[in-house]
């Protein structure tokens, strides 16, 4: 993106009037100058020229001494520390979540008796009764139904440990729903729509704050052991930039100045992502490619930093107990071949299908959730949807399970010993040939014929397909920290195995067809099922959120199977089209335009044939523009124009008559340079005159003197015609980070175009509702 420069600022002292350098008085205001109120736009243009000033002056007071050549090497390197503390924050926090999640999750069927704080895997590592082929039991561990009643099978068994699940579920969502609406109500969701937002400008007080992380790093925790069908991994993004914009404000540079600010925050997202799936590179693509608004190359390569810092912590931590950091790891020693590319490019086209019909749903349940009474009992709708998916959940093995746990199943490559259902083959070949049993271990990578297992886990797998689609379109957006990614790799994981169970079956019994011969002989081993889901996991996470680049460097990260880039790249390209084809907007995109966030979304597109004078304001039913005048206004006519409007800024043009602009200055400038003033400049009152010319004129004997704003007037603001398309006009305010934007016929002011004038207009084109966009 780039910015255009703005006006150095001129200061004018007038010494036989006594007045006082107005700069002088603005940055005696301390943090008033610079901030802007909750729920407005930050202006780039001026941000940049802020710090680009900043820059200048410690450049030039370098040479001066060796204090201020310190300062400026401390200023320089300010940026690297502020990265190697967010990365090392948020990975500590991501590793905690990890740990503490995966213990909750176990708590809900047993709990271990060397230690309550241990989760079912760690407390049977230290184990001598176990075996490899048993490795999930072990004295030491009991679950609900033995502590209780004494016995591990049976109907008691059971409905103990169903029941027991039901309400530790319970209570988890309860204490989520009830933190979150009780200290921070921006603690819940995904957390992404809104950082978009605030890095493309936006602010809103809180959403980054203290409270708001310490809440969703517990809520968090305690919302993913609920076993409610969602995922960490979005919330963490938001957990990332509460630590860059907390951090932000141990360096001056970053608390001063918003638009430096927006480059951590953008930093923070890669970071975010670097610590949920264990992905750096993909992190720094994300904020990249669906995030940032504005990604310089600096704030690539400390983005790149941040997330390698991160990543390396949370590696330390380790918090999987695998010594890897990646979430999924996977061993398929198959190669892939050309003609599966047809049953990929399928995965594809479910991901696409899916991705827009989740969105439509979703998007249609939240509408009715805001426009109902089921929105003012969101503690009570959290409740219901997690008595349903534990009630539902339980009886079914892969949706009991938690979601991650759940993709690392299906992902997983049948190898010895594994005792998964997904593995449970038969011992003979078709012909009655040896093909491996794999318990016995004879000839483990045979092309195999199902067993009763299989078939088991085929028509559970489809019954969890259903209740996983169906849950997640009213699990997310409710008042709990909830992600989208875990729940959306799931539905594409559980597809992707079926098909590739499927396929790997159609091979083994017709192995003699056209389609197999040459590369997919009697007894080999020629299709991965687990490679299958690892493709649907990817087609549908990119259906829901059109992610492109970034989803193909993060699933080959997240599993290291480098070698299946391709496959990657045509399941989620095809993915992309069709959600396309279906509704251009992604998931963030549509909760952005449902929450009415002032969001100028670089990928659409303005087709319409509008120009300029369409759009600006005073349109012909409304009163006149209200300017100020360069030297025909008193103190307190202007004071009257600040308290009569709540516009942001005022144009200053020569005269009523003439209205020829001379620049534009912003209202909290004039409220704060016109306080100061009349506490410290003698004789300002409210008959004195407000000029902003070059000279101060030579006041009457006797008259009070005037004051001088030229100082806080930008000579430069943005001008465009009133014929210019707004096709142009629409990619100026992208570009360059407007908050308005003046509208001129030779020279002459006409009118002003703000964002908000943009958004309504684009909102009317599209016939969409226009007051519905938030605005302060």
């Amino acid at each position: 993106m780039l910015f255009v420069t703005s006006v150095e600022i001129l200061v004018n002292r007038n010494a036989q009037n006594g007045s006082v350098d107005v700069l002088d008085l603005l940055q005696g205001w301390g943090s008033g100058v610079g901030t802007y109120d909750d729920f407005n736009t930050i202006d780039w243009v001026r941000e940049k020229s802020k710090d680009r000033d900043r820059h200048r002056e410690i450049s030039r007071k370098r040479r001066q001494s060796i204090t201020a050549l310190l300062l400026s090497v401390s200023d320089a390197f300010s940026g690297w520390l502020l990265m190697l503390l967010i990365g090392l924050m948020s990975g500590a926090l991501a590793g905690g979540i990890d740990i503490a999640a995966h213990w909750l999750t176990d708590l809900k069927e047993g709990v271990c008796l060397n230690g309550f704080w241990f989760n079912h895997e760690h407390c049977c590592w230290n184990s001598k009764e176990t075996t490899f082929q048993e490795r999930h039991r072990c004295p030491q561990w009991k679950s609900w139904a033995e502590l209780t009643v004494g016995v591990t099978e049976g109907a008691s068994a059971y409905v103990v440990n169903y029941l027991m699940y039901v309400i530790w579920a319970l209570l988890f969502s309860f204490l989520a729903v009830f933190l979150v609406r009780a200290f921070a109500p921006y603690a819940c969701g995904s957390g992404i729509p809104e950082i978009k937002t605030i890095l493309s400008g936006f602010i809103i007080r809180g959403y980054l704050g203290k409270w708001t992380l310490v809440i969703k790093t517990i809520t968090l925790v305690l919302a993913v052991a609920s076993g409610l069908s969602l995922g960490k991994e979005g919330p963490l993004v938001h957990v990332a930039c509460c630590c860059g914009n907390i951090f932000c404000h141990l360096f001056t540079k970053y608390r001063k100045n918003e638009a430096k600010r927006r480059e951590v925050l953008s930093a923070a997202s890669a970071v975010g992502v670097s610590v949920a799936f264990g992905a750096p590179i993909g992190g720094v693509l994300f904020s990249l490619e669906e995030v940032s608004y504005y990604f310089p190359l600096k704030t690539l390569w400390r983005s790149f930093f941040a997330a390698l810092v991160a990543a390396f912590t949370l590696r330390s931590i380790n918090p999987f107990g695998n010594s890897r950091l990646v979430l999924f790891y996977v061993e398929f020693h198959t190669p892939w071949h050309l003609l599966e590319l047809f049953p990929f490019v399928l995965l594809g086209i479910f991901g696409g299908l899916w991705g827009a019909l989740f969105i439509r749903a979703n998007i249609a349940w939240c509408r009715r959730r805001k426009a109902t009474r089921l929105g003012r009992y969101p503690v009570l709708e959290v409740a219901v949807v997690s008595l349903a998916t534990a009630v539902l959940a339980f009886p079914n093995d892969y949706t009991r399970m938690s979601g991650s746990e759940l993709i690392s199943e299906l992902f997983n490559d049948c190898s010895l010993l594994d005792s998964s259902k997904l593995c449970d083959y038969g011992p003979l070949a078709k012909g009655g040939e040896p093909a491996g049993n794999l318990s016995e271990g004879t000839v483990g990578q045979a092309e195999r014929p199902a067993g009763p297992g299989v078939y088991t886990a085929v028509w559970q797998l489809a019954m969890a397909l259903l209740f996983k689609m169906a849950i997640t379109v009213v699990t997310f957006g409710m008042k709990v920290p909830s992600g989208l990614f875990i729940p959306s790799m799931a539905v594409g994981a559980v597809a992707g195995r079926l098909l590739g169970i499927g396929m790997e079956q159609l091979a083994y019994y017709h192995h003699d067809w056209d389609m197999f011969h040459g590369w997919c002989s009697p007894g080999a081993h020629c299709i991965t099922p687990g490679l299958y889901a690892m493709l649907g996991a990817a087609a549908c996470l990119g259906g829901v959120t059109r992610m492109t680049v970034s989803l193909v460097v993060i699933m080959f990260e997240l599993t290291g199977g480098l070698e299946y880039i391709v496959p990657l790249m045509a399941a989620v390209m095809t993915s992309k089209w069709v959600a396309d084809a279906l509704g251009r907007e992604g998931i963030y995109e549509a909760h952005i335009r449902l929450n009415g966030y002032p969001f100028l979304e670089p990928k659409e597109e303005f087709v319409h044939k509008t120009l300029a004078t369409d759009v600006m304001r005073p349109r012909r039913s409304d009163p006149p523009l209200s300017v100020v005048t360069q030297d025909g206004m008193t103190v307190e006519e202007l004071e009257g124009l600040i308290s009569d409007t709540s516009y942001s800024g005022f144009p200053v043009v020569v005269s009523p008559e003439s209205h020829r602009l001379v620049g534009f200055v912003l209202r909290r400038d004039l409220v704060i340079s016109i306080d100061n003033a009349r506490r410290c400049q003698e004789g300002i009152v409210g008959v004195s005159r407000v000029i902003f010319t070059e000279h101060t004129p030579v006041e009457a004997q006797g008259a009070p003197p005037p004051l001088n704003l030229r100082a806080i007037l930008d000579l430069s603001p943005l001008a465009i015609t009133d014929h210019t398309p707004m096709e142009i006009t629409v990619d100026i305010f992208r570009k360059l980070g407007l908050r308005q934007c003046l509208v001129t016929q030779n020279g002459r002011l006409l009118g002003i175009i703000t964002k908000k004038d943009i958004l309504k207009h684009m909102a009317q084109m599209a016939n969409r509702d226009p007051d519905s966009i938030l605005f302060n």
